[in-house]
């Protein structure tokens, strides 16, 4: 039966299944369960790359550390000159996102907020990587109610070996993170990556069970998208896997230089394909019913005719159309030729309007809170 009750094996056979009257099965029911719990409307987040920096250099991002490319921080006046695109184009929702930048100023980022909340009455969501509670509370209080962080990968070795440069931290202080986004009252969103290289299916399985463990408010996942430019940028991907030989002593530099790479004899390597996204979108929709799940923009990359479409098919009901400025956006390449990277925002918000009406869906008008959020938030009342 597909239902949220589903256990981890179970989650990891329909994660392997490639019958497909099998699929169009489990496409369906969460179709269906999409449109009984969360309806047509499909809610539209104006994105914002406020900021390319990051201190952090994790092994498959274009913008890590250790990578020279030119920085930039998105100036006051420019945000928010997004911002009354936002408004003037019936997007209720910003999402201001960063990479971990932590000279990124919390009064910058607080002013900002409280002038898009003052100024133009928009629902703002933050996804500017872990902080401090005192951050994270003063940003609250001057009107963000949303807040991103994706955990990438349940298992907790797999997930060292990407962050090499974490200041003591690691899986363990993610979901410790998201817990405390809660507790400050957040409307909180995570996610995974598909297709890491040694992800194996049970892990995604495992990936998927934490979804519903952690009762998320937003699910966003796609595909595993490597920099070329990065140490896992030149792996062939598709069966692929690989080892750090990272030592607790090893500095962020030498971990990041240190690798062995074998390729399975067994067929348990995850793909970092859409199809596999699909699925994923699909069993988020079932375990949790009540989030609201994006189409990422990871799988329009792979597919720009259809793979928006196909997420919203089959239990997705947020796309996040890229409203950054165009001399922005280039410089904001975690990976390569990510979807509307060239085009003005006009035209991004054009397309995916277009993409909607081509499967009878419509805009959402309103901020959109996940009925999951609501539910508690009354329930605490």
């Amino acid at each position: 039966m597909l239902n949220a009750r589903l256990s981890t094996s179970e989650i990891a056979a329909w994660l392997r299944e490639t019958d497909a009257e099998r699929l169009q099965t489990l496409w369906d029911k969460a179709d269906q369960i999409r449109r009984e719990r969360v309806g047509d409307a499909v809610w539209l987040r104006g994105l914002i790359e406020i900021s390319n920096r990051c201190s952090r250099n994790c092994l498959y991002c274009g913008v890590r550390a250790e990578r020279r490319v030119e920085r930039y921080r998105m100036p006051q006046n420019e945000i928010l000159d997004c911002a009354n695109f936002a408004k003037k184009n019936g997007l209720a929702t910003l999402v201001l996102q960063a990479g971990e930048d932590r000279t990124l100023d919390a009064g910058f980022v607080a002013e900002t907020v409280q002038a898009i909340r003052d100024d133009f009455g928009l629902t703002v969501t933050l996804s500017l990587g872990e902080r401090t509670d005192s951050e994270l509370v003063r940003w609250q209080e001057a009107g963000a109610s949303r807040y991103l962080a994706r955990f990438e990968t349940s298992n907790p070795a797999l997930y060292r070996a990407l962050h090499p440069s974490v200041d003591g931290g690691g899986f363990t202080e993610r979901i410790d993170f998201l817990k405390r986004l809660r507790q400050i009252g957040y409307e909180v969103g995570s996610g995974v990556m598909i297709g890491i290289p040694g992800q194996t299916f049970d892990d995604l399985a495992r990936d998927l069970a934490l979804f519903r463990e952690l009762d998320l408010d937003m699910i966003g996942s796609g595909p595993f998208l490597p920099h070329p430019e990065t140490p896992l940028g030149n792996l062939e991907i598709s069966g692929a896997y690989w080892q750090t030989t990272r030592s607790s002593e090893d500095s962020p530099k030498d971990a990041a230089s240190r690798f062995s790479f074998r390729y399975p004899t067994t067929d348990d390597q995850v793909p970092n394909a859409n199809d596999l996204a699909f699925k994923v979108v699909a069993l988020a929709r079932v375990l949790c019913p009540d989030a609201n799940i994006p189409s990422v923009t990871s799988v329009a990359t792979l597919d720009g005719r259809d793979g928006r479409k196909s997420a919203l098919s089959r239990g997705a009901n947020v796309v996040m159309p890229n409203i950054t400025p165009t001399k922005y956006r280039r410089l904001y390449e975690i990976y390569p030729n990510k979807a509307a990277t060239f085009e003005d925002a006009e035209t991004t918000l054009q397309t995916t309007l277009r993409q909607l009406d081509e499967i009878g869906r419509f805009q959402g008008i309103g901020p959109g809170s996940a009925p999951n959020f609501l539910a508690r938030s009354s329930a605490s009342r």
